[in-house]
């Protein structure tokens, strides 16, 4: 008869070898080394992206922290611009992290690794290249040199996609995996939050500086600007201008074919504006049809070029030809400059202004330039003097 295993004996038979043990007890350690490891970077990392509301830097702190995890060869960061009612993705940083490094490409919904982990908001993870893409990658093309690996993982919050980070080639030579997947799930996970935040903040206070319809800068984006322009021109003996420039017979408009046509007109000669004059200009919508350009570190002779200009786009423009209208508008102009007509705010406006009703009484769609001495008449106006007298058109012509 066999032999029955005492207690102890039978203890001994299940126990595992001492070795074997203190492996595994290595191994345990360093699970957890590990895992102490991802805490404090996940928690720095949420520390950093709280720090700041301002969305570029949130970026560059997602873009360090996502190098930091997973150290790759190539990179991008693509947000999501939902413009025109389309949406499509815009490379906000690519590659060693310079704005401007990567000129900035509009990528399609769906289109491509990036456009197809936006659509689905699911991550993808291409280990090599003999991987089967999925059904709707496969026009889309590997590239030839350079390429052994691609993670992508979308940026969404509460189900809404907001953006891409997209890594190829491990800096290691490893292809990507599950863990790195994983992980950057979890980094993007606190992003989104952090973008989102960011974006909000960063609407609200466009909001407070933006004409709802136009989305030129309003009237206090515009005090505000110029109290710090002319600043500027008294610390550095510099100059500026400002034109003051109104429709004529814009309430025609509004009349013969309603307030949302003449809405669409106002948003019309924004866009004009925008095409036709500089990046350094601050263009604002002053009320109803008036506008107010301040031209920083213009004299008076360019902004009289820069204006005549201005009035040959609104002779050569047709407003309102996408709903079968063709419009022809004409607008006054009046211009002002700090200090050849005025050493504050608040007279650079009342002079702009001035000459703008000095263009109106004349006959209108012509410019007025305040006279370099502020003479004031009788009645308290200054006169000013045309610097085109082009005969009175027909305001509306259909």
């Amino acid at each position: 008869m066999p032999r029955r295993l005492t207690g102890s004996a039978s203890a001994k038979a299940g126990a595992k070898p001492l070795p074997r043990l203190q492996a595994e007890v290595v191994s345990l350690r360093s699970q957890l080394k590990e895992k102490a490891k991802q805490l404090a970077f996940f928690i720095n990392t949420g520390k950093a992206l709280t720090s700041t509301l301002e969305l570029d830097k949130v970026l560059d702190i997602i873009v360090e922290r996502a190098k930091r995890l997973i150290p790759c060869e190539r990179w991008s960061l693509l947000l999501v611009d939902e413009g025109e009612g389309r949406r499509q993705l815009t490379i906000r940083l690519a590659q060693d992290g310079r704005r401007g490094s990567v000129k900035p490409r509009p990528i399609a919904w769906g289109q491509g690794p990036a456009g197809w982990v936006a659509q689905q908001a699911k991550p993808l993870l291409i280990e090599d290249r003999q991987v089967p893409l999925p059904s709707a990658l496969r026009d889309w093309k590997l590239p030839r040199a350079g390429f052994r690996s691609l993670l992508a993982v979308p940026i969404t919050n509460k189900r809404k996609t907001l953006g891409v980070l997209e890594m190829i080639n491990r800096a290691d030579g490893r292809p990507f995996d599950a863990t790195d997947r994983d992980l950057l799930l979890q980094l993007t996970g606190q992003a989104a939050i952090a973008i989102e935040r960011s974006q909000l903040y960063q609407r609200m206070a466009e909001l407070t500086i933006t004409d709802d319809l136009t989305k030129l800068f309003n009237f206090r984006h515009l005090v505000k600007t110029l109290d710090i322009e002319i600043r500027r021109c008294v610390r550095y003996g510099s100059v500026l201008s400002l034109i003051f420039l109104d429709l004529d017979y814009f309430k025609m408009v509004n009349d013969r074919y309603g307030h949302l046509m003449g809405s669409r007109v106002l948003v019309e000669v924004a866009e004009l504006l925008i095409r036709n004059l500089r990046d350094v200009d601050i263009i604002s919508r002053y009320g109803g049809d008036e506008f107010v350009v301040v031209l920083p570190e213009t004299g008076l002779r360019t902004t009289q070029a820069i204006t005549k200009r201005l009035h040959r786009a609104f002779h050569r423009h047709e407003f309102l030809s996408q709903e079968g209208l063709k419009l022809h508008l004409t607008a006054s102009f009046g211009i002002a400059g700090f200090p050849d007509h005025a050493r504050n705010k608040k007279d650079l406006i009342r002079l702009a202004d001035q000459a703008m009703y000095e263009a109106k009484y004349g006959g209108r769609d012509r410019v007025c330039m305040a006279r370099r001495r502020a003479t004031k008449e009788p009645g308290g106006r200054v006169r000013s003097h045309p610097l085109s007298a082009s005969p009175l058109k027909r305001a509306v012509q259909p």
